[in-house]
C-alpha cells in the first residue's frame, strides 16, 4: 500500500499544509532539507536513521518525530531501504495560530527544537488512525474536507501533547564515539559557517584524515561535508534576506561565500530561487 506509484499526496512542501503517505524499496535521498513549516513523521514500518539539528537518531517503527521550523533535518537508509512514512508539514496559518485555544499547549511537543518519542501499541493505534483518517479525507475529498484535516491534525497535536515526557524521547543512533564526534563537527559547521571552513583545517581539527572525516560525516549525517554547509550558509542567507535590507554582495561575504557567482549558484541550487527573487517574495517593508 502506497507504493512509489501510488503514494498518498496533498499539497506541497511550500504551501501551508502537506501530506504525504509512501511506502519505498529503493534508495532515496534529500539534498536540501528544511523548511518554513512544522513537520510532523511518523514511520509506519521499517528503520531509519535521522539527523536533526545535529545529532543522528535511531527511528523504528511506531516512532513519531515532531521537528520545528527551519531546522535541517534529513532520514537515510539503516539496514535496509524498505519502510513506509507518513510526513506532514504545516505552517502556523494553516491552524490559525492567533485564534486557537490553548495554542501554546498544542505546539509543546515542538519547544526546546524537536522530539523523537518511541510509541506504545495503544499510542501507535490512535496516531495510525488519525492519520489514516486524514487519508481518506483527502482521498475522498467530501464537502468541508479541509475543516476536517485542520480538526485532525489539531487532535494529532493534542495526543501529542499529552505523551509522557519520560521514556519516550529517543537517543542518539549508537553510543559509538564517532556519533559523538561528527555531532562535534556539526556544532563546529553550525558556529564557523561564515568562515573559510576547509577540509583539512576541519579534519585536523577533529583529529581524523580527510577522506575519513567525509565518509563518516556522510555516513551519520546522510549529508556530505560540502552539502550540509552549503544548506546552512544558505539558510541563514534566507533570514538576512528577509529580515534586513543588506546588499546581496554583503549577505553572500556574510554567510562564508567568496563570490557573488558562487552564493548565487548554490542559493538557486538549494532555494529555486535567485537571491534577489527570494527576496522579492518575501519583501516587507524595515524600520
Amino acid at each position: 500500500m502506497y507504493d512509489e506509484a501510488d503514494a498518498l499526496t496533498y499539497g506541497d512542501e511550500e504551501s501551508d499544509f502537506y501530506y504525504h503517505r509512501i511506502r519505498r524499496t529503493r534508495p532515496f535521498e534529500r539534498t536540501n532539507h528544511y523548511h518554513r513549516t512544522y513537520e510532523i513523521y511518523y514511520l509506519v514500518s521499517g528503520e531509519r536513521l535521522y539527523f536533526i539539528k545535529e545529532e543522528t537518531h535511531r527511528v523504528a517503527a511506531g516512532s513519531l518525530v515532531f521537528i520545528d521550523k527551519q531546522q535541517v533535518h534529513k532520514s537515510s537508509m539503516k539496514d535496509s531501504h524498505a519502510h513506509e512514512r507518513v510526513v506532514i508539514n504545516f505552517s502556523d496559518a494553516y491552524l490559525g495560530m492567533e485564534r486557537l485555544p490553548y495554542y501554546d499547549e498544542l505546539f509543546r511537543v515542538f519547544r526546546g527544537g524537536s522530539r523523537i518519542f518511541r510509541l506504545s501499541s495503544y499510542e501507535q493505534a490512535g496516531v495510525l488512525a488519525l492519520l489514516n483518517r486524514m487519508g481518506a479525507e483527502i482521498a475522498g475529498r467530501q464537502p468541508g474536507f479541509e475543516t476536517g484535516l485542520r480538526l485532525l491534525l489539531a487532535e494529532l497535536l493534542l495526543l501529542a501533547s499529552r505523551l509522557p515526557d519520560s521514556g519516550g524521547e529517543e537517543g542518539q543512533a549508537a553510543a559509538h564515539p564517532l556519533h559523538s564526534k561528527i555531532a562535534d563537527v556539526v556544532r563546529h559547521l553550525n558556529a564557523r559557517y561564515p568562515d573559510n571552513v576547509t577540509l583539512p583545517d576541519l579534519a585536523a581539527r577533529f583529529y581524523m584524515s580527510p577522506s575519513h572525516l567525509s565518509r563518516t560525516f556522510k555516513a551519520v549525517t546522510g549529508f556530505t561535508l560540502v552539502g550540509y554547509l552549503n544548506l546552512v550558509r544558505v539558510r541563514e542567507a534566507q533570514t538576512l534576506l528577509r529580515e534586513t535590507n543588506r546588499k546581496i554582495i554583503d549577505v553572500a561575504a556574510a554567510c562564508g561565500f567568496e563570490s557573488v557567482t558562487h552564493f548565487e549558484r548554490t542559493f538557486k541550487k538549494t532555494a529555486k530561487l535567485t537571491p534577489m527573487q527570494y527576496r522579492k517574495l518575501h519583501d516587507r517593508p524595515h524600520g
